[in-house]
């Protein structure tokens, strides 16, 4: 599934042909060192050699202990060799393990032979690279495992922000009233009332780590579906109907229906507001932008005019 870097091969034919343990820089302050039959590892930069084995100056070590400036990781099935706690592209090395751990990014679908029967709520699968035993490339944790520095990535922040917060559809303005009557051919007014969790704006913060990323969520727009087959697209929040606008249209949210609700096999008109939240975030040195979308409904009587002769 997931594969981890190899030494490049022309490291490796180069050092092999030396009789003893040769050594070379490596990243992260590691080095590569090989034996005469082409076992090859890394090791941390001050260290070249393992007790009881010959060094490049024909020398036997004192130890394999390095500076003790550093933490220190050791390789406890090559006779506890030091290596270097961290590599670039491996990550961190753990203790006890023998190998050196990564989240995998991206993490593999649920149901992947690598969860070992786990979802994916339950923790999350590491890239491994062991030395010793080169056919493991990946292990589940529940936890990171110790010693791994599991990556922080802002969006994945954002994300939990926004499961955060309280986000509603439309708190729906609408006239005819629910509960009231409308007639055909008059102007029906819709608006969405300026509700905190049901407009906006709405700010939450999620941290990780040194990481912190916030969010602001915002309606877009709302697009109203009449329940006449109609669909009307609002930018704003409209605006709010008065006794004084009598017959007039809407300036900005408005629609007209030309037959009456006796038409619907409930006989009533099923209006549905649909907000587009607009979410900002940023965080990590990073940012970006997220939608969310959120609806709320209400039924409205439309009738016919009545003419007496």
């Amino acid at each position: 599934m997931l594969s981890r870097r190899a030494l490049p091969a022309a490291v490796v034919a180069g050092l092999l042909t030396a009789a003893t343990w040769q050594s070379i820089a490596y990243a992260d302050g590691g080095k590569v060192v090989c034996d005469a039959k082409g076992v090859c590892r890394v090791v941390a930069e001050d260290t070249v050699t393992t007790p009881g084995q010959q060094g490049d100056d024909g020398q036997q070590p004192a130890s394999n202990t390095g500076t003790g400036q550093k933490p220190k990781c050791v390789d406890s099935l090559q006779g506890n060799v030091e290596v270097p706690c961290q590599l670039d592209g491996f990550g961190s090395w753990v203790n006890g393990r023998n190998c050196y751990f990564e989240q995998a990014n991206p993490q593999p679908p649920a149901g992947d032979p690598a969860w070992k029967g786990h979802d994916p709520d339950d923790g999350a699968v590491y890239d491994a690279y062991c030395p010793n035993n080169p056919n493991m490339t990946t292990e589940w944790f529940a936890q990171p495992p110790n010693g791994a520095v599991e990556a922080v990535d802002p969006q994945v922040l954002a994300l939990q922000a926004v499961k955060n917060m309280t986000l509603l559809g439309p708190d729906i303005g609408i006239v005819p009233e629910p509960g009231g009557k409308g007639v055909v051919g008059m102007p029906v007014w819709m608006w969405a009332n300026d509700t905190p969790n049901a407009w906006g704006p709405v700010t939450e913060t999620a941290s990780a780590g040194a990481v912190t990323v916030t969010a602001t969520a915002q309606v877009s727009k709302v697009v109203w579906s009449m329940g006449d087959g109609a669909k009307v697209t609002c930018n704003g929040r409209g605006t709010a109907y008065e006794a004084a606008f009598g017959k007039k249209d809407s300036p900005d949210c408005g629609h007209r229906y030309d037959l009456p609700s006796t038409t619907r096999s409930s006989g009533k008109y099923h209006v549905t507001a649909t907000a587009t939240w607009t979410i900002d975030w940023q965080g990590g040195g990073q940012t970006g932008e997220l939608t969310e979308i959120r609806d709320n409904a209400v039924d409205i009587t439309v009738a016919e005019v009545q003419v007496l002769n």
